[in-house]
Parts: structure tokens; sequence; C-alpha cells
């Protein structure tokens, strides 16, 4: 299984699967699509309306990672389920974070 994450020189960026309306907000861990990607399953309890389940999933990954909110940020896939997260950050840590979540 690959990670569900890419390193860049500022942070990573974070694959994710975002289901809105959930009963919850929390990370499902992570899944293997059919092309063999990995991603972080998120659910959100925002619905899908003038980006309220994005902003719930920024908010949720920061509070998942330890970072500030304003290192987070939806930067593709914006009105799709699946998503990529930007987090600032020294990437090398970040890294450990995801991995400890996707444990």
């Amino acid at each position: 299984m690959s990670a569900p994450f890419r390193p860049r020189d500022d942070g990573v960026d974070l694959l994710v699967r975002l289901t809105p309306k959930a009963a919850l907000d929390r990370i499902d861990g992570v899944e293997t699509a059919d092309d063999g990607r990995s991603h972080l399953k998120a659910r959100v309890r925002a619905v899908p309306e003038k980006g309220a389940a994005n902003t719930a999933l920024e908010r949720l990954v920061a509070k998942a990672l330890g970072v500030p909110g304003s290192a987070v940020s939806v930067v593709a896939g914006g009105t799709s389920r699946l998503k990529t997260v930007r987090i600032l950050g020294d990437a090398a840590e970040l890294a450990k974070r995801v991995e400890a979540l996707s444990a």
C-alpha cells in the first residue's frame, strides 16, 4: 500500500476521500482505491454547500495533526469527494504524524 501523502519542500500534500453529512467528524484510516493509490478516509458533519465541508475537513486535519488551521488548505478537488489537502510545515514530521493517523 502506498502512502496517502506526497512530501513537498514546504510540507505535504495529503490525499483524502471525504464523506460529508456524516454523524461525526472523524478520520477512518487509509483506504486503497482500485487504481492502487491510497487516500485517507474522512467524515465531516458539514454539508457540501458553499465550501462548508471543505472548511470542516481543514479543521479536522489541523486538529488531528496538531498544526495551526492556517497551515491546512484544500488545494484540489474542491467539489469532488477525492481531495488534495496541503499541509505546510516540516515534511518529515508531518509524514510521521500522517502515518500515525493511518495506523
